[in-house]
């Protein structure tokens, strides 16, 4: 009878396992860079933001992917 009672500990523990996984994993994965900016003064809108990608694009950052190159 103790076999049984261990054995349902095990699984037990294992399922408490199984179901923590995604939780650990979803955890480890990097954090995507958030970039923004602040404009003062009297800009042309249309023109900063194509320099400013075009900026950001020479650096290595790809508009709307995970992670830079």
């Amino acid at each position: 009878m103790a076999i049984h009672v261990n054995r349902r500990k095990f699984i037990a523990s294992l399922s408490g396992v199984a179901a923590a996984w995604p939780l650990a994993a979803r955890a480890q994965q990097p954090k995507v860079p958030t970039i923004g900016a602040l404009v003062i003064g009297n800009i042309d809108p249309e023109q900063f933001w194509r320099e400013f990608r075009q900026g950001l694009r020479d650096l290595g950052y790809v508009e709307g992917a995970k992670h830079s190159i």
